[in-house]
């Protein structure tokens, strides 16, 4: 979506800046964008790479698909070249293990923060891994041939990279349940349906889709989004009243800035 030169171009993620606007890629193609733990510190590294002028990223998969999931290396006695197993992490500490695994999430965490709008360009498999980074957005663009799937109760593992929360939030307890425990493909008209994605698109228009709602968000006054943003993001973890008294606080703190009264 960009011809710049990237900021960060490692270990299967490229990050590219232009102006408001940064394109974070996965660029395995040939394992359909499969995840590891170096792919997963180089996203978190794109995330403390972004420039104080960026407002909106879009994370996209190169090739046919946004990503297959965990690569299944991870699952070799071996595991990855440099990397701790699976194994070896379970021999760990309880300290240890757990984390190693915040670790992990971290490449996850920093695309929900409030200053930013994170969009997810999805066309083809999303699965595990891959489900989870799209639900690490705050939207989703889907293309009519993306499939998600949460596959990890089938390899005797739990969704442990952030997605659990998100998919409550948007499909309910009792479907997110089902979805996970069954492992079960979401196609891309069922996952506008039940709300999964923000929009579907055909796979030839997924880049212009994209763009088209990076464009509006930008037209946006930013203080105002991000105020919005974190009112929405603590709505459910807080009762009417307080979201009231939130929301007088975000209004009287708009009203002082655009008076020129700010901090």
């Amino acid at each position: 979506m960009t011809s710049l030169a990237p900021v960060l171009d490692k270990d299967g993620v490229r990050l590219a800046v232009e102006d408001a606007v940064a394109t974070v890629t996965l660029t395995l193609p040939a394992k359909r964008n499969a995840q590891s733990p170096a792919l997963w510190r180089a996203l978190e590294e794109a995330g403390r790479s972004l420039p104080g002028s960026v407002r909106v990223v879009v994370l996209r998969g190169e090739g046919k698909s946004f990503s297959a999931g965990l690569d299944r290396q991870a699952f070799a006695p071996e595991g990855f070249d440099g990397e701790p197993s699976f194994t070896d992490l379970a021999r760990g500490s309880d300290a240890e293990l757990d984390a190693a695994i915040a670790q992990y999430q971290e490449g996850f965490v920093w695309l929900r923060r409030s200053d930013l709008v994170s969009i997810a360009a999805v066309q083809g498999h999303a699965i595990g891994a891959g489900f989870q980074l799209a639900l690490a957005c705050d939207l989703r663009v889907v293309a009519t041939d993306a499939q998600f799937a949460m596959r990890e109760t089938s390899l005797g593992l739990v969704p442990d990279l952030t997605g659990t929360h998100p998919l409550v939030g948007l499909v309910g307890y009792g479907r997110a349940l089902e979805i996970c425990a069954t492992g079960r493909f979401v196609h891309a008209e069922e996952a506008g349906r039940i709300g999964l994605a923000n929009l579907v698109v055909e796979p030839g228009e997924l880049d212009a889709a994209t763009q088209d709602l990076t464009a509006a968000l930008l037209a946006t006054d930013r203080a105002a989004l991000t105020e919005t943003k974190a009112l929405l993001q603590g709505a459910s973890g807080r009762s009417f009243e307080a979201q009231r008294t939130a929301e007088r606080a975000a209004q009287a703190r708009r009203l002082r800035d655009l008076a020129g009264l700010g901090d």
